[in-house]
């Protein structure tokens, strides 16, 4: 599970209840609690911009890795108070992956909250 809060709302990362699948694999569903993001999100959410999973994950660790790190530093623990569990490993699925991508995207570009010192090429909002 993944939880982050700010003074925008919350960001989970959870099971989402479903009975498993036949192979006992897990889904997992993002909850973001700014309704600020969840319009944004829809109006950002295009096919002709998707990339990969594995590029959402890569990015998703390296600001989760940044976003823990900041979490545990005096005076940024107002909007990164709590540290994220996103794991390498585990598979999240795209969905997850893509909407966990556009949170941090929105973080630094809407709320200008940096949490990288560098940013991915080509995505402008």
């Amino acid at each position: 599970m993944i939880a982050c809060s700010g003074p925008r709302g919350m960001v989970k990362i959870e099971p989402n209840g479903n009975e498993a699948a036949p192979e006992d694999s897990l889904e997992y569903e993002l909850i973001v609690m700014d309704p600020g993001f969840e319009t944004w999100y829809m109006l950002q959410n295009t096919p002709a911009r998707y990339r990969s999973q594995e590029y959402y994950e890569g990015w998703n660790q390296q600001y989760v890795s940044a976003w823990n790190y900041l979490a545990t530093q005096p005076g940024r623990r107002s909007f990164f108070q709590t540290i994220m569990g996103y794991e390498p490993g585990e598979d999240y699925g795209f969905e997850l992956n893509h909407k966990l991508f556009y949170y941090f995207q929105y973080v630094e570009q809407v709320l200008r909250i940096p949490i990288l010192d560098h940013r991915p090429v080509g995505v402008v909002f």
